[in-house]
């Protein structure tokens, strides 16, 4: 190799960017980006500068355990094993945890576990999670006073199948008819101070629609979409628009302007 070109490489090889060079705060903003199981099973083992920043308690403000499907996960102790990961992560944000994002993943006792160290909770997104009991909902109002925000909606009847027409399903689970309600109780007399509540997918009726409006007067947001359990009045509509700053009615569309066919796990033609 002539002289020439080793100068070149090593002109090269000296000037590619180094990432442990970069300020802290600037490779803690990086790696605040990825979700949480990214962070603890790869990224914070990349150098020891990495392991510290994602040891501070601080990056661990806002959890995402949402990222990903167990249901094409291939072990079935999976579940079982994300869960860990999320305690894990509870246990690092020293209580300095803010917002958690959980798909399907949420139980009864990882959210116990999760409220108990967590007071400073304001944001829960609990999608698809229906192992999740009413008597927890409310343990949630009691011990999480700055809770804000709730998002406890489905995407999709799992087990049963959805006619093209999603408006016209109306054979609901037995045991979801029965409790809707009541969940739409627990949340208006235990969590007074919500600003924003996604309950879309859920098959409450007027009478739970009517105790939420009631019992969260601090509502600003507030997703129906896909609560086709409703019927709406004119009083009703109206007194829902006079609340609610931010209004999603059932058959309201989604941001990319599809209809609930993607929402429910599907792909329109213009998806695809």
């Amino acid at each position: 190799m002539s002289t020439s070109i080793t100068k070149e490489v090593e002109v090269q090889c000296t000037t590619k960017p180094n990432w442990l060079q970069l300020p802290i705060d600037v490779t803690a903003n990086i790696l605040f980006k990825l979700d949480t199981f990214e962070i603890l099973k790869s990224a914070r083992n990349v150098c020891s500068l990495w392991w510290k920043i994602c040891k501070d308690p601080v990056m661990w403000q806002t959890i995402h355990m949402d990222n990903f499907d167990i249901v094409c996960l291939p072990h079935r102790r999976i579940p079982g094993y994300l869960a860990k990961i999320c305690r894990y992560a509870v246990e690092l944000s020293c209580g300095h945890l803010k917002d958690i994002y959980i798909y399907r993943l949420a139980t009864d006792d990882l959210l116990k576990y999760i409220v108990d160290r967590a007071c400073n909770l304001r944001c829960i997104r609990l999608v698809d999670c229906n192992n999740v009991s009413s008597q927890v909902l409310i343990e949630l109002g009691m011990k999480l006073p700055l809770l804000e925000e709730l998002d406890i909606s489905i995407s999709m009847f799992s087990g049963y199948c959805l006619p093209q027409k999603l408006k016209e399903f109306n054979r609901l689970p037995y045991e979801i008819t029965v409790t809707c309600n009541y969940d739409a109780f627990v949340i208006a007399k235990s969590m007074p101070g919500l600003r924003r509540l996604n309950i879309g997918g859920h098959p409450l009726d007027n009478v739970g629609l009517l105790a939420i409006l009631d019992g969260c007067p601090r509502l600003e947001f507030l997703d129906l979409r896909g609560c086709f359990n409703l019927k709406f009045s004119e009083n009703l509509e109206k007194r829902c628009h006079d609340q609610i700053k931010d209004l999603l009615l059932p058959d309201d569309l989604l941001d990319n302007g599809c209809w609930w066919e993607c929402w429910l796990d599907y792909k329109c033609e213009d998806c695809r």
